[in-house]
């Protein structure tokens, strides 16, 4: 089974206004968007659902963030209920942003995962090392210490509903990219290591997107390779140039 092209925009902490919200989905709206790519965007909380109900039926929103528990005294957090019952599809868990601002350990990011998909969310779970542990040449052991806990809380058939995103910590925001075949080396490590943990198919059927300084001018390259099955864009997915992104396939069969 061919997987299909995911192509996911993280606003993060942004826009900071209604307006720009809506000057970013009318850009989305009037897009010409190749229709066999899956296309994701996580707003800020607090703008997900009137986004939702201004965007094209085409493209789904994410959460950027849920908490492990479905309800109950903890101030400031949202639960994956509550996200279900508003009608929002995915949630982001994971970011490096999360994990070192936030001091979110792989356990918790295991637990909220298991919470998520029981609650019948979609995950698109993040992971990635920092530029000190790729010049130390620890890359593969660190994102598999990474998985390692989620691999242990979820069962086989999960995983048909978790998208793993590759976030270099040192090419997020940066404007430093990892090059096509460091992103292609350690995708395909994370496909051969989840084939080992978990089972061949399930390595061979999920998509592995990269993340970190994406943009028009490098997505090309980087969607060639084998094992890049789309991408989970951040500062780019607030400009025009987020569409040409996400058609990225489009423009490599047209070469």
């Amino acid at each position: 089974m061919a997987r299909k092209f995911f192509v996911g925009g993280n606003f993060k902490m942004n826009p900071t206004s209604r307006e720009q919200k809506r000057t970013l989905v009318k850009v989305l709206n009037e897009a010409d968007i190749d229709p066999n790519v899956e296309v994701v965007i996580a707003p800020p909380s607090i703008y997900i659902i009137p986004l939702k109900e201004i965007l094209r039926k085409d493209i789904q929103v994410a959460a950027q963030n849920c908490y492990f528990k479905s309800s109950g005294a903890y101030t400031g957090e949202t639960s994956p209920a509550q996200l279900v019952d508003a009608g929002v599809p995915y949630v982001i868990l994971g970011h490096s942003e999360r994990r070192t601002l936030f001091h979110e350990t792989s356990e918790i990011v295991a637990q909220k995962t298991r919470a998520a998909l029981d609650a019948g969310l979609r995950v698109i779970l993040c992971v990635g090392e920092t530029l000190e542990e790729r010049e130390g040449g620890r890359t593969k052991a660190v994102v598999e210490a990474q998985l390692k806990p989620v691999v242990d809380a979820l069962a086989k058939d999960d995983w048909a509903n978790v998208v793993v995103a590759y976030e270099p910590v040192w090419a997020i925001g940066t404007g430093k990219v990892a090059s096509a075949a460091q992103a292609q080396e350690a995708h395909a490590d994370i496909r051969a290591f989840l084939a080992g943990a978990v089972d061949p198919q399930v390595a061979e059927n999920t998509r592995i997107i990269y993340g970190g300084s994406v943009s028009a001018a490098n997505c090309k390259e980087l969607g060639s390779q084998k094992d890049v099955d789309g991408f989970l864009v951040g500062g780019a997915s607030l400009k025009p140039e987020f569409v040409d992104i996400i058609n990225t396939k489009r423009a490599l069969a047209g070469q």
